[in-house]
């Protein structure tokens, strides 16, 4: 008979190898499907790992991707740390990438840094305030988060394509629902010529030690860890556990409206419905594979954008599909869910007791 057992004090080998030892096993797993598609799996890998690592250009890419996942990475991992589900960063990062459209795209005009910190402010405002509806209904009408979040996902795709199509749209774009452009003064300096890479990054790394500071160092953080351990023991010790939830949603939703902002002023330059390829899902993963670590974050953001890029070489190299970047990141969030359930308890066998005979 199985029983698992809860550990006292996981050791830090454990803590900190559980999500390295998840993203290894969910490569393994996704070779099971690649044996039978009939590609060679060692191949296979070696192109992915190339076509993410063995150029500047690959490099450069990796990079680009992985900035809009460590904020969305962000939003889930503060939000989850005080157990506030937010699975609306998706929707949010769109908010947030319409509000910089709205600023920087010609109905105000100064300076550069006045016009990057006005849309990043906005951005930021934007998808504060669509997870604080549903942080407000949760703490007051004990509304299920999960629920509302995902679907305010929905609710702001089809707003935002009312907006392209409509009051917003370009109309120079020959009929593609497409938003105004940037212009030149609000858009995201390029970190290194000639690719995608741009300031965004600088500001998704310091928000991850921000938050890791603020986490570790600070009465806030203080409060969050402990709302999301005993929200009745936080309330009991006089904390205020709306405000820290309120906190917490505000800082969730504002990381995710920051990556709508870097994907739209720093790459695309326009909004359109397809200006993220799942990022505000994926950031999920990210949280969880870093352990809901601010700084761990960073590490997981750019493994899986190595995971995407490396699946699009393999893709155009060996005609696998490129959906095989997403069945190893949904692999990796189970794989380290297993492992968060191995970490916090021990399995024990045991022989189940025979009856007596009369």
């Amino acid at each position: 008979m199985m029983r698992l057992e809860p550990r006292t004090a996981p050791s830090p080998l454990l803590t900190y190898g559980a999500p390295v030892l998840a993203a290894v096993i969910s490569l393994l797993l996704a070779a099971i499907p690649l044996l039978a598609a009939g590609v060679n799996v060692f191949e296979a890998y070696g192109v992915m790992i190339s076509g993410a690592l063995g150029s500047q250009f690959a490099l450069t890419e990796v990079v680009a991707r992985a900035t809009p996942l460590i904020l969305t990475g962000l939003a889930a991992a503060v939000a989850f740390r005080a157990k506030l589900f937010n699975i609306g960063a998706e929707g949010q990062l769109y908010i947030g990438a319409l509000a910089a459209v709205a600023i920087g795209s010609g109905r105000f005009d100064g300076p550069a840094p006045l016009m990057i910190l006005g849309i990043c402010i906005a951005g930021a405002v934007a998808g504060a305030l669509m997870m604080l509806g549903p942080t407000v209904l949760k703490v007051k009408l004990g509304a299920d988060e999960v629920v509302t979040t995902l679907l305010l996902n929905f609710i702001v795709a089809l707003f935002v394509q009312m907006m392209i199509e409509g009051p917003m749209k370009d109309p120079m774009s020959m009929g593609w629902p497409q938003s105004e452009p940037i212009l030149d003064s609000a858009t995201l300096p390029k970190l290194i010529d000639k690719t995608r890479v741009h300031a965004g990054l600088i500001v998704a790394i310091l928000a991850a030690i921000g938050t890791e500071i603020m986490m570790r160092r600070t009465v806030p953080g203080f409060r969050i860890r402990a709302v999301g351990a005993s929200p009745a023991a936080a309330r009991f010790a006089g904390m205020s556990v709306t405000k820290t939830m309120l906190l917490v949603g505000a800082l969730s939703g504002a990381f995710a409206g920051l990556a709508g902002v870097g994907e739209v002023a720093g790459l695309k330059g326009y909004l359109t419905n397809d200006l993220s390829p799942g990022y505000g899902y994926a950031g999920i993963v990210v949280a969880m594979l870093a352990g809901l670590s601010p700084i761990g974050v960073i590490a997981a953001a750019f493994f899986v954008a190595a995971v995407f890029v490396g699946a699009d070489s393999m893709s155009r190299a060996m005609t696998v599909s490129s959906y095989i970047a997403n069945l190893i990141v949904a692999l990796g969030l189970l794989s380290v869910l297993l492992s968060g359930v191995l970490t916090r308890y021990r399995i024990r066998w045991s022989l189940p007791a025979r009856g007596r005979v009369s």
